[in-house]
C-alpha cells in the first residue's frame, strides 16, 4: 500500500470510502482532487486525505480510512503527506474542522481555536458555512 495522488477517475471510490466512514462528500468535485492524496490497496481505495485550498490557508478535509486500516499509522501517514503538500504549494497554516479526531489530532500539533477565528476565506466554505456542524471542533497548525 501507497499514498498516491488523486485522479478524477478516484471521485466515486473516495465518496464511497468518506460514506463508509460517515464524512461528509455531498460537495467533493473533481476540482478538490486537485489536492487530494489516497490510499490504495490492489487497486481499491482504502484511504484518503484532502486540501482546500484557500489563499495561503489550507482546510484539511476527508481525512478517511478503512476500519481495517485504523490504528496502524496510516492516518499519521496521510497527515504527513498533506501537510508536506501544503508546505510545497505555499500554505502558511492549516485548519481542520472534526467532531470525532479532536485528539487525534492535537497528538499531532494542532491546537483548537474558536470557529469564528478561522480566517475568512475558509469560512465561506461550504464545509464551513453548512457542511460541519456548530458543534464541530476547529483546528489548527502553523506549518
Amino acid at each position: 500500500m501507497k499514498i498516491v495522488p488523486a485522479v478524477p477517475k478516484d471521485q466515486a471510490d473516495i465518496q464511497t470510502l468518506l460514506c463508509d466512514c460517515e464524512l461528509p462528500f455531498d460537495d467533493l468535485s473533481p476540482e478538490h482532487l486537485t489536492h487530494f492524496f489516497v490510499v490504495k490497496d490492489q487497486g481499491l481505495i482504502v484511504g484518503s486525505v484532502g486540501l482546500e485550498v484557500c489563499d495561503q490557508f489550507g482546510l484539511l478535509r476527508s481525512l478517511a480510512l478503512t476500519e481495517a486500516l485504523r490504528g496502524r499509522g496510516f492516518g499519521l501517514q496521510l497527515v504527513e503527506q498533506i501537510e508536506a503538500y501544503a508546505r510545497s504549494q505555499k500554505i502558511t497554516a492549516i485548519y481542520l474542522l472534526t467532531t470525532t479526531a479532536d485528539r487525534f489530532f492535537a497528538h499531532l500539533g494542532y491546537q483548537e481555536i474558536s470557529r469564528g477565528s478561522a480566517p475568512t476565506p475558509l469560512q465561506k466554505t461550504t464545509e464551513f458555512q453548512s457542511i460541519c456542524p456548530a458543534s464541530a471542533v476547529c483546528m489548527c497548525k502553523d506549518l
